[in-house]
């Protein structure tokens, strides 16, 4: 589940990490009474709030919107109503919402902050080893996944299995990464251990703040905050579930949501199933390092059988953007043969018009394999994630 910005900033204060003095605003003159509420002068953040990233290199689709992006700085009082009145019940497109973009119902207003120095922070579950990943960028307001693609180098990974705190050691590799010295360590300590209680308290998959802001007097900020959480242990946080907003998901995403399977959609062509994130992350890298870009994932789990696999695929396959499908699963709780099951019931029931190439990995994988090969279907297997991409992507060439 996702959330907003104003929201997932409220629960860092409760964990104790700083935040900006905010408001959230649904009218042109509440935004400015919010404003005039935080301080009497400029300037302030305008912030649409849609579950979208990427908004400051976003556009809105109407004219009367101006040219301006989805995350405004405001100087003058005066212009706060003018602003906001741009923004609200306009669409914004990103590069995550797709063409059709989101439409904007309310804004965050906030006290800006002077920031030193800034970078990103990121924390996402990696159910390969498993560990909670730790992902550090001088590169601030930019996807990550691009970054990693364009040079993996400007990126620190640090991995930390469950239950561990991070060490000084980390903490101190950090510091050296982003260029700073040792007076920082205490602050950067209190900081992560905070970011990491919160991650792991809520049963969050993903928190990233792009940026954290560093003050003058060496203290850190989350300057913007993102919060995306398990689905499936949501019902130990019932005050997080009440922070939903249906108004924000797409039918298909709702549909995903009734069998308890996480689903996403970008702006690419690529459909992809996994199960767990750190395959869908492994997934993203790699399809956009080699020139593809996925339009969407479908995230399934344990405890699952052939016909909410079926499901699944349906999704993936009634999304107008996807052109090829991409199924990585490492099997274990879900068994591959089940995957296989799945496609065969989706396929008899809605066809199958573009390709599906398959990384399966553990149990019943040969009898995956087998029910496919009888069933004639255009399926190809591949060994490894890299080569499944390359020759999903070769397919998509061909049916174009």
């Amino acid at each position: 589940m996702n959330i907003h910005e104003y929201q997932a900033k409220k629960i860092l204060a409760q964990h104790g990490i700083a935040i900006p003095a905010g408001g959230i605003a649904y009218t042109p003159s509440e935004a400015k009474r919010v404003a005039l509420s935080l301080t009497s002068r400029g300037p302030w953040m305008l912030k649409a709030q849609i579950q979208s990233g990427a908004r400051a290199s976003g556009h809105f689709i109407e004219r009367e919107a101006g040219h301006k992006s989805g995350i405004r700085q405001v100087t003058q009082i005066s212009n706060i109503a003018y602003e906001t009145t741009q923004m609200l019940n306009n669409t914004l497109v990103t590069e995550q919402t797709g063409a059709e973009g989101k439409l904007v119902s309310k804004v965050y207003v906030e006290a800006f902050k002077k920031a030193k120095h800034a970078f990103y922070a990121g924390m996402v579950i990696d159910s390969s080893l498993p560990a909670v990943s730790l992902l550090v960028s001088e590169i601030i307001n930019q996807n990550i996944i691009k970054v990693a693609t364009t040079d993996e180098n400007k990126i620190l990974r640090i991995n930390l299995k469950f239950g561990e705190e991070f060490s000084e050691s980390q903490i101190l590799q950090v510091l050296d990464f982003l260029n700073l010295d040792k007076s920082y360590l205490t602050n950067f300590s209190d900081f992560f251990a905070k970011l990491y209680h919160t991650f792991m308290s809520l049963d969050a998959q993903m928190i990233e703040i792009n940026p954290v802001g560093i003050l003058r007097d060496k203290s850190l900020i989350a300057l913007d905050a993102k919060i995306n959480f398990d689905d499936n242990a949501l019902f130990r946080h019932p005050d997080v579930l009440r922070l939903h907003d249906d108004y924000e998901e797409s039918a298909r995403t709702l549909r995903a949501k009734k069998f308890g399977f996480q689903y996403s959609e970008f702006d690419g062509n690529i459909g992809c199933i996994v199960n767990g994130d750190g395959l869908a992350l492994e997934a993203l890298d790699l399809i956009q390092s080699k020139g593809g870009s996925m339009a969407c994932f479908l995230n399934v789990k344990g405890g699952v059988d052939k016909d909410k696999i079926a499901a699944g695929i349906k999704i993936i396959m009634t999304n107008p953007r996807v052109e090829g499908i991409l199924i990585n699963v490492l099997g274990g709780f879900l068994r591959c043969n089940l995957i296989a099951d799945g496609i065969l019931a989706a396929t008899q029931e809605i066809g199958m018009n573009v390709p599906i190439v398959l990384r399966l990995e553990g149990t019943n994988k040969e009898e995956a394999k087998n029910i496919l090969a009888q069933s004639n279907l255009p399926t190809i297997f591949a060994e490894n994630m890299n080569s499944a991409i390359e020759i999903l992507l070769k397919q998509m060439e061909i049916n174009d």
